[in-house]
């Protein structure tokens, strides 16, 4: 396309590439990071799109380069979409118009995602063996764990391994032929070859290969020719001493829907599961995370946020991402209360809710500092009592939707003044004392378990 011809219709087609993500994202999503970019003009093959800041255009160059990529080539292939911000205090000394890189970003189309590698990746009690499993078979593919079956629920970081597994063999054995692919893409490809005739050139692609990572294998169920095509390709490189990985949302066995000779198959080699992480491992994640991104979030708000999201890493990224920005476009500081109020969309009610009872915070707090629930409510200031009920008072605020009036009536009748200083020394203890965040932690996680 000539360049007159994307200077008239730029717009058109970012307009396009919007109406085609809202399809595939929530209005919330929409709203927070698609409807505050600003098409502003076009230079050489490129859409210019403008955006709030530099953490917006990180985060979506970052989520949906290679999705816009993929939308363009279906109408306008040759059209790239930059996006850029002008905000003075991120601009790099002396620039002037539309900055340069690194605020303005080709989408450059990758084998693997470049930010899940092994460094980056937390290890904890709950997925600590298909970790190491995956480790190894680094250093003798083929020969260690073949095949490797990983399963567990959506969002615990199986795709992120198959990545560093692909990353960390491509820089130690630079001349493997490595092919990571979804099973949906396995199976467009394997009909787009069949539909033209072409199954020798695919038997081809796929079996001649060192290394197969394939992610959601649960979905080859119910496509029997795919399952026939699969079963063959698993054949020939496991014969061949080729490294197979699989990623599954669930065990072999529970594969019902998957012929016999495949399920067995899938546990011929090692099968390791990757549990929902604990409270611990939550937050060691998002501090991963936020420093690497360099967002600045309070540690209390952290906590909040790791002890309501349980069972999904990539939510609860998200919603570190969608605090951070809702901070940045409204200009204001970062509050639990502002937190719960936004994560409403992406916390659930039943999260939100008063479902632990002040009364159940008081008793494990109690037993843990072996206080009853008279001394807790009483006026006494001792530290080994004062210090308790503050931690109490703390926890009821952060686990609860009761207000601080409430909280401090429950606590031997107190006001909310006094609430608010025991919540506001909670917070300064966890920002200078990390085994005291270690305690907190290790209550709450009791709290929850008590429920």
């Amino acid at each position: 396309m000539e360049k007159k011809g994307i200077a008239e219709n730029y717009d058109s087609i970012w307009k396009k590439v919007v109406n085609n993500l809202r399809l595939e994202i929530t209005d919330e999503t929409y709203k927070l990071w698609l409807e505050p970019a600003i098409v502003t003009g076009v230079e050489k093959d490129s859409i210019l799109v403008k955006l709030p800041n530099k953490f917006f255009v990180r985060w979506l160059n970052e989520h949906y380069a290679e999705r816009i990529k993929n939308i363009l080539k279906d109408f306008s292939p040759d059209i790239n979409v930059n996006f850029y911000t002008d905000k003075k205090d991120e601009e790099p000394e002396g620039a002037a118009g539309v900055p340069e890189a690194p605020d303005v970003s080709s989408f450059v189309a990758r084998k693997f995602t470049s930010k899940y590698t092994f460094e980056s990746f937390v290890v904890g009690q709950s997925n600590h063996f298909a970790h190491a499993a995956c480790m190894a078979i680094t250093n003798n593919p083929g020969n260690t764990y073949n095949p490797l079956f990983i399963y567990g629920g959506v969002g615990l970081g199986k795709t992120h391994l198959l990545n560093a597994i692909g990353i960390e063999i491509t820089r130690r054995f630079p001349s493997y032929n490595i092919i990571y692919v979804t099973t949906e893409k396995f199976t467009n490809d394997m009909i787009e070859h069949l539909k033209n005739n072409r199954m020798a050139e695919f038997r081809i692609k796929y079996r001649n290969i060192d290394i197969l990572l394939m992610d959601d294998i649960q979905f080859i169920a119910h496509k029997e020719t795919t399952q026939g095509e699969f079963f063959h390709t698993f054949n020939t490189l496991y014969e061949r001493r080729k490294q197979i990985v699989l990623s599954c949302d669930t065990s072999p066995k529970n594969l019902g829907e998957l012929e016999e000779r495949l399920r067995s198959r899938f546990q011929w080699g090692v099968v390791a599961d990757i549990q929902p992480p604990d409270l611990e491992m939550r937050v060691a994640i998002i501090k991963k995370k936020i420093e690497s991104e360099k967002i600045n979030i309070p540690d209390d708000v952290l906590y909040y946020i790791a002890s309501n999201i349980k069972n999904n890493i990539r939510t609860l990224e998200g919603a570190i991402f969608s605090v951070a920005a809702y901070a940045s476009l409204t200009e204001t500081n970062i509050t639990i209360e502002k937190a719960k109020e936004y994560l409403r969309t992406i916390i659930t009610e039943q999260d939100l809710e008063t479902d632990v009872p002040m009364e159940t915070i008081q008793t494990v707090v109690c037993e843990h500092f072996n206080l009853t629930s008279n001394d807790i409510k009483s006026k006494k200031r001792t530290e080994t009592v004062a210090l308790p009920r503050q931690i109490a008072m703390y926890l009821s605020r952060n686990l609860t939707n009761y207000s601080t009036t409430e909280i401090g009536e429950f606590f031997g009748g107190r006001d909310h003044s006094t609430v608010l200083h025991a919540c506001n020394k909670m917070k300064n203890k966890i920002t200078k004392d990390p085994y005291f965040t270690a305690l907190l932690n290790k209550i709450t996680r009791q709290i929850k378990e008590s429920v």
